[in-house]
């Protein structure tokens, strides 16, 4: 939605009803992502694109279809279709239609979701893309870091549809969900498309070692933006860390300030200091644990060489609160051997700070699996009534 928006708006802000057209699933070699978008004004205009012009003659006409009927329509085109050359998608991918109608009437909340995205705080949007009961099609969950807002009329399926997208809004993902038509887990009956609006955490490696290249592509694969830093340029090369957003030659600590100063750097960042190299570690740390709110700050190191960081963070004047923030020797202790192991043990004990897991293994604990630990807005939505 976020690349049609303005046009959206400008409907919706006139009290314009306009027809919008998700991509919210694909298959094999499907154009464009999950997410994207297009969009048919009210004066018939079209915006964006589901397909790259694949589907777009079809998608149009059914957009508007449904800005004048108000009946969402979740629609398969692909490969596998009868009419599949007929629309167009001869590259045989297959692509999930979500085609919505959108005004204030239907999506009373989308206002206070532009002022986020516009501000750049991370927001996302749960829709309902199937569902038995025409009635919960088309209805909207909207979600933030700390709160929630319904328009479904299940309490029970608004909140656990807000408690799992958490993961996705703060890495920046959009992902179709399945579940129970009353928001039960591991059921089936309803699926909503959740459409992120945040920028990819970042995750910040420093140290052009094994267990960074293990580390980098495991952060890649949980949603973060990694870059790898290392004032070794013999060591800090694209070719040894493809999977990586950007490789930098620079000293740690300046490269950090330098991405302070610009604001690249905040509290959903983890950083990882795997040089266990006082020369290089303890000028960065000094920033790192004096510095912004961060996710997450470990180091590697030995127990001695993390007692020789203690040692030389308070000599340069760090107190135990902020010594407090510095997980050394990083990362869970799953008895990990290789450089794969340790990464994974990193990311589990990353997982396990962001969302308060206890690291112990569930057979050994009581309660509930899932943490739904969200608190409903008081702001009550209008449903998208259709």
């Amino acid at each position: 939605m976020r690349d049609v928006l303005d046009a959206l708006m400008a409907d919706w802000d006139a009290g314009r009803t306009s027809g919008l057209a998700t991509v919210v699933r694909t298959f094999d070699s499907a154009p464009r992502p999950p997410g994207a978008s297009m969009l048919v004004t009210a004066d018939g205009r079209a915006v964006g694109s589901v397909s790259g012009g694949c589907v777009e003659g079809a998608v149009y006409e059914l957009a508007t279809e449904v800005a004048a009927d108000g009946v969402p329509r979740l629609v398969r085109y692909g490969i596998s279709d009868d009419e599949a050359f007929a629309v167009g998608l001869t590259c045989g991918g297959i692509l999930d239609v979500f085609v919505q109608p959108v005004s204030r009437r239907t999506f009373d909340g989308l206002g206070g979701v532009r002022e986020d995205i516009e501000a750049g705080r991370p927001v996302g949007v749960a829709t309902v893309i199937e569902h038995p009961d025409p009635q919960w099609l088309g209805r909207h969950v909207i979600v933030w870091p700390d709160r929630f807002t319904s328009e479904l009329p299940s309490e029970r399926a608004g909140s656990a549809i807000a408690a799992d997208t958490l993961g996705l809004l703060a890495s920046g993902r959009n992902a179709t969900l399945t579940y129970g038509t009353d928001g039960e887990r591991l059921d089936e009956g309803m699926r909503i498309f959740f459409d992120s609006y945040a920028p990819r955490p970042r995750m910040l490696v420093f140290g052009a070692i094994d267990f960074a290249s293990a580390l980098a592509r495991l952060g890649a694969f949980l949603g973060y933006r990694v870059t790898v830093c290392d004032a070794r340029s013999v060591f800090a090369t694209p070719a040894r860390f493809p999977e990586v957003d950007e490789v930098v030659v620079s000293w740690p600590d300046r490269y950090f300030a330098e991405q302070v100063a610009l604001g690249q750097v905040d509290s959903r960042t983890v950083i990882c200091v795997l040089t266990h190299d006082p020369k290089f570690d303890v000028p960065l740390l000094e920033l790192a644990l004096r510095g912004p709110e961060l996710a997450y700050i470990g180091a590697m190191g030995s127990r001695r060489t993390h007692d020789d960081r203690l040692a030389r963070l308070r000599a340069a004047g760090l107190t135990d609160a902020e010594l407090a923030r510095l997980h050394s020797p990083v990362g869970l202790d799953l008895g990990s051997r290789t450089p794969e192991e340790t990464a994974v043990s990193i990311a589990a004990e990353i997982i396990s700070r962001q969302w308060g897991g206890s690291g112990e293994p569930l057979t050994l604990l009581d309660g509930r699996i899932h943490h739904d630990d969200l608190v409903e807005s008081s702001h009550e939505s209008a449903p998208s009534g259709q």
